[in-house]
């Protein structure tokens, strides 16, 4: 295998274990309310808290990531991941684990900016839609099996194990990766007038098409984070499930993400980004429709599926028109400032959708995410137009 394809694999192997428990928390969000005693709202935090701490960590991930060698960052993005994993296994207070998942939303925030950052430089512009999307692919498999064994767990010795079993193989991986060759960079390859250079290119990053870029992916993160906090709540509350059905159904969304992030990767590359992107949103809003109509359970779980087919879909496209709208000396700077409005919005997203639940409905949570997406497509609109 060429040496830059196995760097590149080394990345996606990285993200999936990063992504394992990614999508556990809200899983267990009716575990929570029960097991801690907690309100809707309380609940919320274990979204809401650590997205903020994920938020602040952005900047200085991007930072890092154009200044040291990129296995450093994935080493330490995993031992993160792994010990924190250990620590909310053993806690019995709520605050505690919210602030282990918040060491856990830190380690993400190191490996996003700086795995793909590091693939955007090894991979040929006409590759980029298809390796992200092979990227993406891996971590929805890694949020998939993640989300089956904790179906298995909750039927057996209880949701605390999960965080245990895969701990062990995440701590493993870091070693080898620290242990593996030295993943190159242009930030670490660039001498200091170089860096100099590129640290005062901050205005260059913020062109009229990626802040528009910007504005769409806010209001793309404020519907889809009102599904994915409260969906597993949805279904015990209001439809009735056991946890852990409620759990299982909500592991089905990421193994069609495995399908999706392929399928938005060669979409991407067929008929560009900007293209893909809109066929991918309209996708999102009528299978939420599908869902908000849905009177018979097997249709609910259809229209999710579909959902979250065309919601992972998004995420090659989507990481590929960052790279599309920077400067390659920019690109840490660049995914960092995406990732940070991205975490702005999936910070205050779930105690507004949990206020508007408990002033009305949990089904609400269905029209309040398909306006937002609906406000998303439009404001894409204009990048036909515009250029980096």
């Amino acid at each position: 295998m060429p040496e830059m394809e196995m760097r590149f694999w080394t990345v996606c192997v990285t993200h999936m274990f990063l992504e394992v428990y990614f999508l556990i928390q809200v899983a267990l969000i009716p575990v929570f309310i029960r097991e801690f005693g907690l309100s809707l709202l309380e609940a919320s935090f274990v979204a809401t808290i650590p997205s903020l701490f994920q938020l602040l960590m952005n900047l200085p991930a991007g930072f890092l990531a154009d200044r040291i060698n990129a296995k450093y960052l994935l080493f330490t993005s995993m031992v993160v991941e792994g010990l924190s994993a250990l620590a909310i296994s053993q806690t019995n207070n709520f605050w505690l684990l919210v602030l282990g998942v918040s060491a856990m939303r830190v380690s993400s925030a190191i490996y996003h900016i700086s795995g793909l950052s590091l693939i955007s430089r090894l991979v040929k512009q006409d590759r980029m839609n298809r390796s992200m999307g092979s990227h993406n692919a891996l971590g929805s498999f890694g949020a998939a099996i993640g989300l089956l064994s904790l179906s298995i767990f909750l039927s057996t010795t209880g949701w605390r194990m999960i965080y245990i079993f895969w701990s062990v193989p995440i701590l493993v991986w870091g070693f080898v990766l620290l242990r593996s060759p030295q993943f190159h960079t242009s930030g670490s390859e660039g001498n200091k007038s170089e860096k100099r250079e590129s640290s005062g290119r901050l205005p260059l990053v913020f062109s009229t098409a990626f802040l528009t870029f910007l504005v769409a992916i806010g209001l793309r993160e404020v519907g889809n984070t009102g599904i994915s906090t409260f969906m597993t709540a949805y279904l015990v509350t209001k439809r009735g499930l056991s946890e852990a059905t409620a759990s299982l159904i909500f592991g089905l969304g990421p193994f069609m993400g495995i399908a999706g992030a392929l399928n938005g990767g060669y979409l991407g590359e067929k008929m560009g980004a900007k293209r893909a992107l809109d066929i991918l949103m309209l996708g999102c809003i009528l299978s939420l429709m599908i869902l908000a109509g849905s009177a018979q359970l097997p249709l609910l779980v259809l229209g999710y599926l579909l959902y979250a087919f065309f919601h992972n879909s998004a995420w090659s496209p989507l990481n590929t028109m960052v790279a599309d709208l920077t400067q390659a000396e920019d690109r840490g700077l660049s995914f960092s400032v995406y990732f940070l409005i991205e975490g702005l919005i999936v910070s205050v997203t779930p105690p507004i959708a949990a206020t508007v639940a408990g002033f009305t409905d949990m089904w609400y949570i269905f029209p309040f995410s398909i306006g937002f997406l609906v406000a998303c497509l439009i404001v894409f609109q204009p990048l036909f137009h515009l250029r980096k």
